[in-house]
């Protein structure tokens, strides 16, 4: 007899035991989503992070720059993905992180995935640009430009640093700038293409600063043929007034240029040229000069001794200046040279004329032609206010028919120090200079007489004069050859 109560035993699940077990199929699919998200992230933001199994969490984190940040170096954002995967190490990050606290008993891995930083602009300060009208000064501009008249008096109590803002001129630039509580931050003057000074608020207090732009030297050269002034001459080759009176006083104690020059002379220089952002900005010195007067080559050579004295020479060495000059003023033109049998318009008789007469406006200086020792100073009826002076036992120099003079009896002058003022004083039938030049008593024409030379380069400095002048002194002499006009004569 079967029994009724027989119940058959049940098959072993293949997914489910009769003990509690992990629910393995719910895992698979969570890892399997994970691996998509995983993979999705990394594709965007080209990081490879190691992703298995295990549970996400995204950590927020910052790369420290420093306390200043750029445009171009912001903060980089990124986002840790934190990966519970049982026995493994943890990585080091080199960034500073907001921590997240493992399961107990779970270690984690990171994987760091970088985001596009975002942008941290620094505030640039607005700078307000205006030009210096003429009457303009510093006051007038800051009042107009509503600024502080307090900041101004304690901008310029800093003394020698912003006492330019005395004397501002017209054309130039002015800028400033304000605070947004506004209050002013600071000034900008620019004095010239060169130089700008900056006066900025520190703290409670101010400074000044004057900005140098870097200035470039290049070598420029010009030639010139005179047709009819050394002048003109010089506008056609591209020379300023400057250079051509700087080219006259190089050669000015061996060449009247008033009375010697002719039609046909000619002059080559090698000058400076200075540059300031790529832009000419100014003229520098002449380093290498000829002139040819009636055939005749003078030439000279800029050097610096060991001094730190520049002087010009001779390619010889000897010096240019002379211990006198040939014309003691800058002169208009000459209305008489040197003659020993003219006849005197106002005595109506011949006399003898042992001068040059340099005609000139009233007014204009007359300058000592050479170190000396003032022997006379007076009036007569017959010479007006005149000067004399005593240079040495040898050389005595007589200057007549001043409107004023300016030195005094007994005192000493130099070289080019101004004496006296052109003027119509005495026998003078109109304003002029009467100019005589004694050799030891004996009147000698001022504009042929031999002058004794100033003292040539040192024996010491020879060497390296010949050394650093022979350069430029070749490249003068290939400049000259180039112009056609110029024709030289032996001494």
């Amino acid at each position: 007899m079967l029994k009724t109560d027989f119940k058959p035993r049940k098959p072993r699940s293949l997914i489910f035991s009769e003990q509690k077990r992990f629910p393995v199929t719910p895992v698979i699919l969570v890892v399997s989503a994970l691996i998509l998200i995983i993979w999705g992230i990394s594709s965007q933001t080209d990081s490879d992070p190691s992703v298995t199994n295990g549970e996400l969490e995204i950590v927020e984190t910052e790369t420290e720059t420093g306390s200043e940040t750029t445009d171009s170096e912001s903060p980089l954002k990124t986002y840790s993905i934190d990966l519970n995967l049982g026995s493994t190490e943890p990585e080091t990050a080199n960034q500073t992180q907001r921590a997240v606290k493992p399961r107990q008993g779970i270690q984690t891995k990171q994987a760091t995935v970088t985001l596009p930083p975002e942008k941290k602009l620094a505030p640039e300060k607005k700078w307000v640009q205006t030009k210096i009208k003429r009457g303009d000064s510093t006051a007038k501009l800051f009042s107009r430009h509503g600024l502080s008249a307090r900041e101004l008096f304690e901008i310029m109590q800093l003394g020698k640093d912003t006492a330019i803002l005395k004397r501002v001129q017209a054309g130039h630039v002015f800028e400033y700038s304000v605070e947004s509580n506004g209050s002013l931050y600071g000034i900008r003057y620019h004095i010239n293409k060169l130089n700008t000074l900056i006066v900025l608020r520190e703290g409670d207090s101010w400074r000044a600063t004057t900005e140098t732009k870097p200035v470039e030297i290049r070598n420029a050269n010009a030639s010139g043929v005179i047709e009819s002034s050394l002048f003109l001459a010089g506008k056609r080759a591209g020379l300023t007034d400057s250079l051509v009176m700087e080219l006259a006083g190089i050669f000015g104690w061996d060449i009247d240029f008033i009375l010697d020059i002719r039609e046909g002379d000619s002059f080559t220089l090698i000058y400076e040229e200075k540059y300031v952002e790529g832009e000419k900005y100014a003229n520098g010195v002449i380093l290498a000069a000829e002139f040819v007067n009636q055939g005749k080559s003078f030439k000279a050579v800029r050097y610096t001794d060991s001094d730190g004295s520049a002087e010009y020479y001779t390619p010889d060495g000897l010096s240019m200046r002379k211990a006198f000059l040939r014309a003691p003023l800058d002169f208009k033109y000459i209305s008489s040279s040197f003659n020993p049998k003219r006849f005197h318009p106002i005595l109506r008789r011949v006399k003898a004329h042992r001068g040059v007469d340099y005609r000139a406006p009233t007014g204009t200086p007359v300058k000592s032609a050479g170190d000396g020792k003032v022997i006379a100073s007076a009036y007569n009826k017959y010479n007006g206010h005149y000067v004399f002076i005593q240079h040495g036992q040898k050389y005595v120099t007589k200057y007549l028919h001043f409107s004023k003079r300016a030195v005094r009896k007994g005192q000493r002058v130099k070289q080019g120090q101004i004496i006296g003022y052109v003027g119509s004083t005495g026998q003078s039938q109109a304003p002029h200079l009467h100019y005589e030049f004694l050799v030891n008593g004996v009147h000698r024409n001022p504009r042929t007489v031999d002058l004794p030379d100033a003292e040539p380069v040192a024996k010491k400095e020879r060497k390296e004069f010949f050394a650093s002048t022979s350069n430029i002194i070749n490249q003068l002499d290939k400049l000259s050859s180039l112009n056609p006009m110029i024709v030289v004569t032996a001494d």
